[in-house]
């Protein structure tokens, strides 16, 4: 037998049973965004002259503001700040406390013991299982959504109880669809407003049933809130930790990506209760070892300057009003968010004496592959479509000839809903 024959057969077998076990690699299943990746490739290669509209990506289509640039070229060429960080430098924990206060209302957040940074919100939500999760310990998550709490839980030998976001409750979970046995195992309750994808957005009513439900079954609450300055129409910011007693009972993680075009800065905050940032940071002391001192401090300009992010939503919120005319003129019944940058639409059932769509998988491949628009789709609470406002357009004569764009590829068929 061979060296590499030897090799081969031994670290095969040696993978964890979360990542697959012995099966690690042999999977044949096709995640989502690999298909939507060949998707795209195999529509550029049927159609090599016609411009892919992608509407899928999730992350901002524009730079960093000027300022927040100009301010990491400053600090990344001085001596002192080119160590490690650990857990963050305390000017950007005090910005972050300016920031909650100035754009949320948020009061009496102590910047030594319950703000930490993150290398973006993503490693957070990975790290904080590791703080409650024992075996057999349940975490809540929504669906649809975004699974990494959920994928940590059950590294850590943990469960995961999903609940639906249904059109029918504004996209909130139905707290009191929880069975009993199941709150009172819970550690972890995880909440995402504005959401991702459904782009709903919370109400200060349904963020006070939280904390009472939390109180009474002993959970934590993890209120990811990366698109929580991005709002529209007149909606104020809402902090879960702007309601009463939130404090008690959980922790919101914030991040610069969505809300200030800073997605591969890798640079957020956790804040709220001091115990749970405590572990965190105890946690992430055995993982990273911080967020270069130059970005945090680039941030920390940032947070103390919130109209670069109403600059943002500004844009962001104009192609939301383009998009959904021209979505509802085709048939879709599709609503405005009052955050976020998605729009989130019901796939319709068919084509007018053509092809059936049997999911939101299904009607996705088609406007990629029949008509060169990039969408991501969700089935896992009936059968949508997630349309992102992020494409790449420099300036609004440009949005609106890729809208105008969107329309024409559309109007050529008649969808049945």
């Amino acid at each position: 037998m061979s060296m590499d024959k030897y090799q081969e057969t031994y670290i095969q077998q040696s993978f964890a049973n979360r990542i697959g076990g012995a099966n690690y690699g042999k999977d044949t299943a096709i995640y989502k965004f690999e298909k939507i990746k060949r998707a795209k490739a195999a529509a550029k290669q049927e159609h090599p002259g016609t411009e892919l509209i992608d509407m899928g990506v999730g992350e901002p289509d524009e730079m960093a503001d000027a300022g927040i640039v100009a301010k990491l070229a400053e600090e990344a060429g001085k001596r002192e700040n080119r160590g490690y960080a650990d857990n963050g430098i305390p000017e950007f924990k005090e910005a972050a406390v300016r920031y909650l206060k100035n754009v949320f209302g948020v009061e009496g957040i102590d910047a030594s013991t319950e703000v930490l940074h993150s290398i973006g919100s993503k490693p957070a939500l990975a790290m904080l299982p590791s703080c409650f999760i024992n075996p057999g310990d349940i975490t809540i998550m929504t669906v649809p959504g975004y699974p990494v709490l959920g994928t940590h839980t059950k590294y850590l030998g943990g469960e995961v109880y999903n609940v639906e976001l249904k059109k029918e409750n504004g996209f909130l979970p139905d707290l009191s669809s929880i069975p009993e046995d199941i709150a009172r195992r819970a550690k972890l309750l995880y909440l995402n407003y504005p959401n991702n994808p459904t782009g709903a957005s919370a109400t200060v009513e349904f963020f006070a049933e939280v904390v009472e439900w939390a109180r009474k079954y002993g959970v934590v609450v993890v209120h990811d809130a990366p698109y929580a300055a991005l709002t529209y129409d007149g909606l104020k910011p809402l902090s879960f930790l702007s309601v009463p007693g939130a404090k008690d009972v959980g922790v919101e993680l914030h991040s610069l990506s969505k809300s200030y075009n800073m997605t591969g800065w890798r640079i957020g905050f956790i804040a709220g209760n001091p115990l749970v940032v405590k572990a965190f940071g105890d946690v992430k002391d055995n993982n990273d070892s911080g967020q270069f001192i130059a970005i945090q401090k680039a941030a920390a300009y940032g947070l103390d300057n919130p109209q670069i992010t109403e600059k943002i939503a500004e844009k962001y919120s104009r192609r939301h009003n383009m998009l959904v005319d021209v979505l509802n003129e085709l048939g879709f019944t599709a609503e405005k968010p009052k955050g976020s940058f998605f729009l989130y639409v019901e796939a319709p059932k068919g084509v007018k004496g053509g092809r059936r769509f049997e999911s939101g998988e299904d009607f996705s491949q088609y406007l990629i592959r029949e008509k060169l628009i990039s969408t991501v789709p969700w089935d896992d609470a009936g059968h949508f479509v997630r349309f992102s406002v992020t494409f790449i357009a420099d300036g609004e004569e440009e949005e609106k000839r890729v809208i105008s764009e969107i329309r024409r590829r559309l109007s050529d068929v008649e969808f049945e809903f």
